[in-house]
């Protein structure tokens, strides 16, 4: 009995499903990115082109204060997370900026240095193989993240720049963030309105890489969802092949069954046979 109960917990410890690395992947990357933005935001750019990426710096602020309620959440005890992994200061770089309330703010971003180097040192104690491995048999979830990351720098990036050549030029039509953000919002999803179009040759050049990178990302979608909707996602356990201890059962199966039918055939014919 004991022997089977072990048995039974050494089948359970080998299901045990292994947590991926992508969601801190993402928010590793997703940090990098904010600490840009935020360097971006002290060069001598255009009042619009700051507060465009002030309203990026505060969408992933929202990011991370969900991502803070998750590990919050996750954490047992509360305090392991908050205190001894510094998540207090996770808390303080997701404030956003808004008003004069929240002015002085920004100075909490520097707090996503803990946050950085705490993923990077998780990070560094994967081994490539083991970051292969996961990265191989999570290839949806890695999909997606990379898809939602690939979205935001483009837009990002897409946006400032076509606002930054735009405002610059009196005849231009793009002069606010939300001109920007629209503009980009249109052309990445290759619908096009055409009610705001850049006429300088940075904002023509930043249009065209929206467009080729829109292309590429609708089609990462499309492909995501296809998957996702066909069942293309299979089980683990339906991909794995079947084990070879399965099959040797199966033969042995067999041979039982075979003996078993010569036997019934020997007494069938005993009982038929002349006395």
């Amino acid at each position: 009995m004991n022997g089977r109960v072990d048995a039974t917990i050494e089948d359970d410890d080998e299901v045990e499903p292994v947590k991926s690395n992508a969601y801190d992947l993402f928010i590793l990357v997703l940090t990098v990115v904010s600490l840009l933005i935020m360097v971006a935001m002290l060069l001598p750019l255009e009042n619009a082109t700051i507060d465009l990426l002030q309203f990026y710096d505060n969408f992933i602020c929202f990011i991370f204060l969900i991502d803070f309620a998750m590990r919050m959440r996750a954490a047992h005890p509360k305090r392991s997370y908050f205190v001894g992994e510094r998540g207090w200061l996770d808390l303080l770089g997701s404030i956003p900026s808004f008003g004069i309330a929240f002015r002085y703010t920004g100075l909490f971003r520097l707090a996503r240095l803990s946050r950085l180097a705490r993923v990077s040192r998780l990070m560094r104690g994967k081994q490539r193989s083991d970051l292969a491995k996961d990265v191989l048999e999570n290839r949806s979830r890695y999909a997606l993240f990379i898809t939602v990351l690939t979205t935001l720098i483009v837009l990002c990036m897409a946006s400032v720049f076509v606002l930054e050549f735009e405002s610059r030029s009196p005849e231009a039509d793009i002069t606010t963030g939300w001109n920007a953000f629209w503009y980009s919002i249109v052309t990445i999803t290759t619908v096009g309105y055409g009610d705001y179009f850049p006429i300088t040759v940075g904002g023509r050049i930043a249009g065209m890489f929206i467009m080729v990178a829109g292309l590429g990302i609708i089609g990462a979608l499309a492909s995501i969802l296809a998957s996702l909707l066909v069942g293309g996602g299979a089980s683990e356990e339906e991909a794995e092949p079947v084990p070879s201890s399965t099959d040797a059962e199966l033969a042995a199966i067999r041979i039982e069954l075979s003996e078993l039918r010569s036997l019934l055939e020997r007494l069938e014919g005993r009982s038929t046979a002349p006395p």
